[in-house]
Order: C-alpha cells, then sequence, then structure tokens
C-alpha cells in the first residue's frame, strides 16, 4: 500500500481516489462514494412496506434503512464496493430439466450460492479495505462495513456512487458488468468527494422499452416496473419463508430449490457481461453432486446433519434443512417425472417418508409433490 495521506495536505477528491485505487488493488471489480444522505429514492420505503411487499422479512421494518446517516453517528461517506460473481456456466434459462445427464430431475441454485459464502468474501476484503484507509488516512474516523447485513439499501447507495442504475427488476445494473455481482459498504466519519460531481447524476436508466424481467417472472413478483412484491419472488419463498409456500406459487417456482435468477438471466445486459468472477463462487461439488443443477434426489434425502456439513460455509444454510428439503419437494412436484421414469420409485418412497412426517409443513409439501407426481400420497 502507498504511505499515509496526511489529511491537511490530501483534498477529499484525492482521498476518494486513493479509495477507489485501493479497492481495485484489492480484488473489488467496481467502487465507487455516496454522501451519507437521504437518497430520493428511500422516501418511497414506507408504502412499499405499507403495502405488504417486505412479506415476513421484519428487518426490513427498521428505521435506520429510511437513511444512510442513521447507520453510524456521524457519518459522512459511504464507500460502495461490487464484486463480480458472473460465472460462464449456462444460465437458468439454457438448463433443461433433467442437465446434465443424470437419470434424476435437476433443480436450481440461484449462481451466487453455488460457491462460498459471499458474505464472508466480501467482508474480507471490505475489512481489508478499512485497514488500508486507516493506514493512508491517520487521523481517527470511524467506519462500519456491511455486506447485506447491515441497515443501508446498498444498491441505492451504489447508484449515488456512480456504480449504475435501478432497473425494472429492481437489481443494479452497470453496463459493462450486468448485475450479477455482490455489493458491499462501508459507512464511514471520513470526509470524502462523492464519485458524482455537483453537477452530476447518476448513470441513466438504460432500461427503455424492455420488459423481458418483468415477463419471464413466473410468479408475477415484478408488479410494475421497479417495483417487487417480494411475497410472490421465489427468492423470498425459498429462502425467508419459513412456512407453507402458498399452494397457487408451488407450481410457477418450477424446479428452483434456493433463489431465482430468472429476471437477470433474460435480461440483455447480462447477455455481454465478463465472466470473471473469482474461484470461490465456482460451483461446489460433494462427491458425484454438484451445486450446479443439483440432483433433486440427493436434496430431498439430505439428513440435517449431512445439510449442516454440506452447506456448512454456504449461503444456501440460510434456508436450513427444512427449507431446503420442503424446495426440493416442489421441485419434484414440478418436475414431470412420471411411473416408469428412471428413480421414479425411489423418489416416489422419499417423498412418502416425508409426507408421513409429524413436521406439517415438510409432510403438506411432500403430498403435494406426490399428488403431482400421481402417486399416491401417505395418509395423515
Amino acid at each position: 500500500m502507498a504511505h499515509a495521506v496526511e489529511s491537511g495536505n490530501s483534498s477529499a477528491a484525492e482521498r476518494t481516489a486513493r479509495v477507489v485505487e485501493t479497492a481495485r488493488a484489492l480484488g473489488f471489480d467496481l467502487c465507487g462514494v455516496a454522501p451519507a444522505e437521504d437518497f430520493p429514492e428511500l422516501a418511497h420505503l414506507d408504502d412499499w412496506l405499507a403495502r405488504g411487499h417486505a412479506g415476513e422479512m421484519k428487518y426490513l421494518h427498521d428505521a435506520r434503512r429510511q437513511s444512510p446517516s442513521r447507520a453510524l453517528e456521524g457519518a459522512r461517506s459511504i464507500v460502495v464496493c461490487a464484486l463480480n460473481y458472473n460465472t460462464p456456466h449456462p444460465r437458468s434459462t439454457e438448463v433443461p430439466q433433467d442437465f446434465p445427464g443424470g437419470t434424476s430431475p435437476r433443480g436450481w441454485i440461484s449462481r451466487y450460492a453455488w460457491g462460498g459464502e459471499y458474505h464472508k468474501v466480501v467482508g474480507d476484503k471490505l475489512d481489508d479495505l478499512v485497514e488500508a484507509l486507516h493506514k493512508d488516512f491517520p487521523e481517527p474516523f470511524a467506519a462500519r462495513a456491511y455486506v447485506d447485513t447491515g441497515p443501508v439499501v446498498e444498491r441505492v447507495a451504489a447508484r449515488h456512487a456512480g456504480l449504475g442504475w435501478l432497473g425494472k427488476n429492481t437489481c443494479l445494473i452497470h453496463e459493462d458488468l450486468g448485475s450479477c455481482f455482490f455489493l458491499g459498504v462501508i459507512v464511514t466519519t471520513l470526509d470524502l468527494a462523492p464519485s458524482l460531481g455537483p453537477a452530476e447524476s447518476p448513470p441513466p436508466d438504460l432500461c427503455g422499452n424492455c420488459r423481458l424481467c418483468i415477463e419471464a417472472c413466473p410468479t408475477a413478483a415484478i408488479v410494475e416496473p421497479y417495483v417487487l412484491d417480494a411475497r410472490r419472488c421465489i427468492a423470498y419463498l425459498t429462502i425467508e419463508l419459513r412456512g407453507a409456500i402458498p399452494e397457487e406459487l408451488r407450481a410457477p417456482m418450477g424446479r428452483h430449490v434456493f433463489g431465482c435468477d430468472i429476471c437477470q438471466d433474460v435480461c440483455p445486459w447480462n447477455h455481454r457481461a465478463p465472466t470473471r468472477a473469482p474461484a470461490e463462487f465456482e460451483p461446489r461439488q460433494r462427491g458425484a453432486n454438484s451445486l450446479f443443477a443439483p440432483d433433486l434426489e440427493w436434496l430431498v434425502s439430505l439428513g440435517e446433519e449431512e445439510f449442516r456439513e454440506v452447506f456448512r460455509t454456504s449461503p444456501v444454510k440460510r434456508a436450513k434443512w427444512r427449507g431446503l428439503v420442503r424446495n426440493a419437494c416442489v421441485a419434484l412436484g414440478n418436475s414431470g417425472l412420471r411411473p416408469g421414469a428412471p428413480r421414479y420409485k425411489e423418489i416416489c418412497d422419499r417423498l412418502s417418508q416425508i409426507g408421513a412426517l409429524e413436521d406439517g409443513v415438510l409432510a403438506e409439501h411432500a403430498r403435494w409433490a406426490l399428488e403431482r407426481l400421481g402417486a399416491a400420497a401417505p395418509r395423515g
């Protein structure tokens, strides 16, 4: 790292340039600085919450999310960093249900969760950046780093740091990187110049008349351009929702068992994006099983101990064992598997075992799947 920069000898703009340079040296693909102020987009947060779009995600009601200045007393700046996770593997819209040539139906885990725990990968880089800032700028200042874990709406801060625009699917989109990247922020009392000058506006919205993400969403979760009803989103249903999945949404969920990539996979901006993600985000392998298009029979047969072992350092652990097995039951119900097909009997036997459990949620989803597969459900 470069030598420390005395505060009296460096302008806020020079400091920002140093922050961006250091972030890039640490491996981040993008870095920008936004002022810790009330962003106009957050003025709509109360209305979105009042419409019930947050579902059971109570943490989204945290009043500190209304303004990044509430996340840290005396906050002046938000450093926003992006790390690409886009690998060369095919998109969910390109992979058939029975890929890759196995004898059992395949599910889908969202691309961002194929590899290591992104909270740690990105968080460690942010911690390194904070440490470097303390060396470069020796005057006292506070800094707090978040990776999808704090009361900061990262994508909005990223827009005001000049890193992209908010697409109709509500994802941040960068003209070169698309939207398959993680965001992390550092809220700090350090005086930094915003990446966008006083006369500059955030990047323009380049979605134009495109509605591919809206039309492709199988559960109609994008209720209008730029507005997502999380209660209908497959990512919410497979990760955040702990109880029963509404029956009318099960069939539209298809084979998804953790998250969903559809609105990003159909986005033209992602078709031209680079696929140079760090090795940590390549699909993990567990024996013959991969997290890329995973074998649904394997997932529905996981015991709690094996689940903890396999997903101990994976984002998938957020769904918990019960949630992943529930989701695998739904995916099997949507698989189109029919009597006489390979592994049909074994899969139905496993679903029957789950359908006989005392756990009402798991049993309900297993019985639903058995009915869809044309098999008799256990009595309960």
